[in-house]
Formats: C-alpha cells, sequence, structure tokens
C-alpha cells in the first residue's frame, strides 16, 4: 500500500528540518527540509511522483545554494593553542568525543583533560585541534584556576 504523496514529503521535511535540531548542518537540513514542504503544496496539483522527486531536487540544491549565500562562512580553528570560545552541543565524557558549536558549525569534540565530563549547552574554550576534532576546556575550569 502507497503513502499518499503530499503526506510522504510532509514527513520528509519535518524529519529533516527535525534533524537540523540534533545535528546541526548549517542549515543545510532545513534547506532539504522546506523544499520537501514547498513540494507537499505542489504534489496536490502534481501526481507523478518521478517529477516531484525531480523538483524536489532542484528546488533543494537552490535553497542550499541560497542558504550558502547568506550564511558567513566559519573559518577553520588554527592549529595553535588559542583559546577560542564554543558551546557543547552534547556531553562529553571522560575519554570520549561530543560535539561542540563552533563558529556555527557542529565540530567533533574531546575534552583535552580526559578525566572530565562537560554537560551539554556548557561554554568552553578550543585550546587545539587534531585533525577535524576541537579540543576544548570547560570555561568554568579556565577561570578558576586563573
Amino acid at each position: 500500500m502507497w503513502m499518499n504523496p503530499t503526506l510522504f514529503w510532509v514527513l520528509v521535511g519535518a524529519v529533516l528540518c527535525t534533524l537540523e535540531v540534533f545535528v546541526p548542518t548549517a542549515f543545510a537540513e532545513v534547506a532539504l527540509g522546506v523544499s520537501a514542504f514547498l513540494v507537499a503544496l505542489i504534489s496536490l496539483v502534481l501526481p507523478q511522483f518521478g517529477l516531484q522527486v525531480a523538483l524536489w531536487m532542484i528546488v533543494s540544491i537552490v535553497f542550499v545554494i541560497l542558504a550558502r549565500h547568506f550564511i558567513k562562512p566559519s573559518r577553520r580553528p588554527q592549529q595553535s593553542l588559542d583559546a577560542i570560545e564554543a558551546t557543547t552541543l552534547t556531553e562529553i565524557l571522560p575519554g570520549k568525543g561530543g560535539r561542540v558549536l563552533y563558529e556555527g558549525n557542529s565540530w567533533q569534540a574531546l575534552c583535552e583533560d580526559e578525566t572530565m565530563t562537560i554537560a551539554s549547552d556548557q561554554p568552553v574554550y578550543v585550546t587545539g585541534r587534531r585533525g577535524t576534532t576541537l579540543l576544548v576546556m570547560p570555561m568554568k575550569v579556565i577561570k578558576d584556576s586563573g
């Protein structure tokens, strides 16, 4: 039994927009989700599913390009140990990785002190980088020791 195409596109749009909350992608998922909502409306007058998929792909590309145009590109952190501020998106457990929001993008992160736990939604300093993983320390620890 096939699902109603309008309902399908609404569900796809909702899932993609919701994913942006959990896995930030600088609004790429939102652009795809909004284009799915637009195709849901168009599906009411365009019944061919293949054309709907093609339209979704074209509109998605346009929306992603527009989103990238209006969002400033972030600078990559340097290898230096200069402290830069970020915010944890997920909890970082001792010796385990997590995610931080750094200059508008989600990055893999490790706590520089592998015995510490950092809760989600906490301000941290970016103290360095290992490949594409940021090394962070909680601000409260650095302020308390200084």
